[in-house]
């Protein structure tokens, strides 16, 4: 064995992983997101959502903004944005075909890993029975 991973093992880390497919990769999506003007709002977050074809996108999408104003560490960012994608991905399949831009909009006061992963998981658990 050379301790090279082997298609067997490399085809389950890209099973969890968070394709192009089910990001929102352009400005334009950004903005008929935003201009769609639907959000749902917890404490920290804004969830913004634009429903569309099932068939047009491949279902949720998921664009992050997570600004420098309210985390000043990108080391913060980053966690942010992990906490986001996971939680994405594991409710990702329950979701309606909608695009959603998750967006930091008060600063936390201190970065509680659960309690912000809880947040945003609540947020996308709102879209999972309010969209059905």
């Amino acid at each position: 064995m050379s301790g090279q991973p082997t298609a067997a093992s490399d085809s389950g880390a890209r099973s969890a992983a968070f394709p192009k497919r089910y990001r929102l990769l352009k400005t334009d999506d950004y903005s008929s997101v935003f201009g769609f003007r639907r959000a749902l709002k917890s404490r920290h977050f804004l969830l913004h959502y634009r429903p569309h074809a099932a068939s047009e996108e491949g279902g949720a999408r998921l664009g992050l903004v997570v600004a420098k104003r309210f985390l000043r560490r990108s080391v913060d960012r980053n966690l942010v944005r992990r906490l986001a994608r996971e939680s994405f991905r594991l409710v990702r399949a329950r979701l309606s075909a909608c695009d959603f831009v998750l967006r930091v909009a008060a600063k936390p006061a201190r970065l509680e890993r659960r309690e912000l992963a809880h947040e945003i998981r609540d947020l996308l658990g709102r879209m999972t029975t309010a969209r059905r």
